[in-house]
């Protein structure tokens, strides 16, 4: 981006200003300026911050871009039987579960870090007392639960039988939430991807290689990557 491409910066003259101030807005560039600051001296701020302007401008008109994406109205979590709606709205806590009306409020403020928050917050909650029942189903036992968000994997087994579940599984249907706690379970029988270990995932999900392609061919929505 060249410096020719941004906006007319919007001079502002303050009393209370002790210095030259950039302000890079979404849909405007503000420089505050102490009131007895020459017109040069504006200048020669503006010219020394021109790289910082052309990135700081291109990085704003991203994020524009990338907010115009639709937020979710509502949302099907992997244990309710219906779909809880969402609200947005200005308020102080990041978000408000209302269990009872089936209801999330969500701040305007940052709404789609704050409605990930609320999915990692439920997903902590109840992924392990679900893996917990599927232990108790299966036979197969673990030592701890814990929730992360990693990029590239679903879940994962230590030597120690540590689960390790991806709290983006609450957004699935609960067959599939359900194949990837059995896919780690059946680890801390067979810390491989042997026969055997396929034969003891297939014991209890005879339905698993449709639950896996599943889970391959899903895309998680734009806001849990902000």
């Amino acid at each position: 981006m060249n410096f020719a491409d941004l906006p007319e910066i919007k001079i502002v003259r303050h009393v209370r200003a002790t210095r030259l101030h950039l302000r890079v807005e979404p849909t405007q560039i503000r420089l505050t300026a102490p009131v007895f600051c020459s017109q040069r001296q504006i200048q020669n701020f503006v010219d020394q911050s021109q790289q910082w302007l052309c990135e700081t401008w291109q990085k704003q008109q991203q994020k524009l871009k990338f907010n115009e994406q639709t937020l979710p109205t509502e949302l099907q979590l992997f244990n309710v039987d219906q779909p809880l709606q969402i609200k947005y709205q200005p308020q102080k806590p990041s978000f408000i579960f209302d269990s009872k009306n089936h209801l999330i409020l969500i701040s305007d403020r940052q709404p789609e870090q704050y409605l990930k928050a609320f999915i990692v917050a439920y997903a902590k909650h109840h992924l392990p007392i679900y893996l917990a029942q599927v232990s108790a189903e299966t036979g197969l036992n673990f030592g701890k639960c814990s929730i992360r968000q990693p990029k590239t994997r679903w879940g994962s087994c230590t030597s120690k039988h540590d689960i390790m579940l991806n709290g983006g599984l609450v957004l699935f249907p609960q067959t599939i939430t359900r194949y990837v706690c059995v896919h780690e379970l059946a680890h801390t029988k067979h810390f491989d991807h042997s026969k055997k270990f396929w034969a003891e995932v297939t014991k209890h999900d005879i339905f698993y290689k449709s639950h896996q392609k599943i889970l391959k061919t899903s895309s998680m929505p734009y806001w849990w990557f902000c």
